[in-house]
């Protein structure tokens, strides 16, 4: 069933396999719950608990995140084909991205606290003002990647595609991790 241009705030539960656009959700604890098979287009969620919610064959169209915990998700279970979301101030610790394409995806202000991006694309995405404590990029493609003022940042650039990829001169240690260095400043 459709659904438009509804506001919904302080819901526990929804009814999965609708389709929301053009929605908003304030202030909703989804949290362990299944929103599978569900549509979300051009609709947003607001200070709201998402963690460990199963999104599996979920659609995530044009949908902004902003104050939400999103803790344990796997992304990557959603429906991937045209998947484009803007993570703002969110905690997505834990979450899975494994093998994403995430090329319409923005992250800003967020914890991603060893969240999987394991050979995900992130061509030309903005991730910056987050914290990356654990966060795996193995055999992801980051080219063009904006990674400014983010933190605690570790990729290992022999196993993983960084052409053009956006970076403070902070976050070198990160890329040299491995290598056991000491660099002083």
């Amino acid at each position: 069933m459709l659904i438009a241009n509804e506001t919904f705030e302080k819901l526990s539960t929804l009814d999965n396999k609708n389709e929301y656009e053009c929605c908003t959700f304030k202030n909703c604890d989804f949290s362990d719950g299944n929103l599978s098979a569900t549509k979300f287009i051009e609709s947003e969620f607001v200070d709201c608990n998402l963690s460990n919610v199963k999104f599996n064959d979920t659609s995530i169209l044009d949908v902004e995140f902003s104050n939400c915990k999103m803790l344990g998700i796997q992304f990557d279970r959603s429906n991937q084909l045209l998947f484009s979301a803007v993570f703002e101030n969110c905690q997505l610790n834990d979450c899975t991205f494994f093998e994403m394409k995430l090329r319409q995806a923005a992250f800003i202000n967020s914890s991603l606290e060893g969240a999987d991006f394991t050979a995900a694309d992130l061509k030309d995405v903005k991730i910056t003002g987050c914290d990356l404590f654990n966060a795996s990029f193995d055999r992801a493609n980051l080219e063009g990647a904006d990674f400014r003022m983010s933190v605690r940042l570790q990729i290992d650039p022999e196993i993983t595609r960084l052409a053009k990829a956006r970076l403070s001169l902070a976050q070198l240690p990160g890329l040299l991790s491995k290598h056991n260095l000491k660099i002083e400043g």
